[in-house]
């Protein structure tokens, strides 16, 4: 694979997690990169986008997409910055608070391609994310960037009634850079996915989303399942991989806002991740939700920045 130039992007955000600490995730890698005598974040050019973490001193705004005005004012800021490092030709590495912001950068993905490209997205993650205000039973948008990009109300399954101010906001992220929607249901993989609420699971089985569960990582092995992924999405012209690291086994993952048991572990992780980027088509790849208040011992971080190590040595 030929060489690339990457830039970091630091979303220092965590209006969408349900508790507090995402956005110190990327210091705590910061911190795994000083412990193991790395100079990874040194090399490489860096930018933070500004966060709006100030607003969580002040209400939630709507039960059902909580903090929806600062969100999006962080997807205009963060697809912006996407964009505009994909058309200088540098592969984007965002390193995120939580995983709200992942709809962000799909948007500037799509913002910085021609319409003719076709982007594909690789979910790697315990959760679908695939909630909207009308569905959503606990108003973190955490669990709702996909289905932004989805441009999916999910009206039958409406549990809530969004006010119009949310409705307004909820159409003005769906539609980020006039482009709605932004991938389809055939152009997405989940992997690892396992904790799922009924009005997701509706969505997945209609769609018939590619799945790979991790019992399926485990018998299969990691090169299989990027074999079939890359496969999966041969008809796409540009891929990008979101990696939240509560993909991973509760047992390594306490640093997370929402572990689940029965993940994959961080060697599978970290292969699978080296496999993906290695495909040409590879055009961003995004870490999000370490939670070092939730930790001990900065493990989630120091986990991860090996991953992110194996991951960088096959872009450059």
């Amino acid at each position: 694979m030929s060489s690339r130039k990457i830039k970091f992007i630091e979303v220092k955000s965590e209006l969408g997690a349900g508790t507090r600490g995402a956005s110190m995730g990327i210091d705590a890698l910061k911190i795994a990169a000083l412990d193991y005598g790395s100079s990874l974040f040194k090399k490489y050019e860096s930018v933070e986008v500004p966060n709006e973490n100030n607003l969580l001193f002040e209400p939630i705004g709507s039960p059902y997409a909580r903090r929806i005005k600062g969100i999006y004012s962080m997807w205009e800021k963060v697809a912006t910055e996407v964009s505009a490092t994909l058309k200088k030709g540098i592969f984007p590495i965002i390193l995120s608070g939580d995983h709200s912001n992942g709809g962000a950068t799909i948007s500037g993905v799509k913002m910085a391609l021609p319409k003719t490209a076709k982007l594909g997205v690789i979910w790697i993650d315990a959760h679908a994310d695939i909630h909207s205000p009308y569905t959503t039973p606990s108003g973190n948008m955490h669990g709702m960037p996909l289905a932004a990009v989805l441009n999916e109300d999910n009206l039958n399954n409406k549990n809530n009634k969004p006010d119009k101010e949310t409705v307004d906001y909820w159409n003005k992220m769906k539609k980020l850079g006039n482009i709605a929607p932004k991938i389809t249901y055939k152009d997405l993989v989940f992997i690892s996915l396992r904790d799922v609420e009924p009005e997701e699971s509706y969505l997945l089985k209609n769609n018939k989303v590619k799945i790979y569960t991790t019992a399926e990582v485990k018998r299969n092995g990691v090169e299989s399942i990027a074999r079939d992924t890359l496969a999966h999405l041969a008809h796409c012209t540009h891929i990008y991989i979101s990696f939240d690291v509560d993909s991973m086994d509760s047992s390594i993952s306490k640093g997370t806002g929402t572990p689940v048991r029965n993940g994959i572990n961080e060697k599978e992780a970290g292969s699978l991740l080296v496999r993906l980027i290695q495909n040409e088509k590879m055009c961003a790849f995004e870490i999000c939700e370490i939670n070092p208040t939730l930790d001990s011992e900065n493990l989630m971080a120091e986990n991860t920045f090996e991953i992110l190590q194996r991951v960088v040595s096959q872009l450059v």
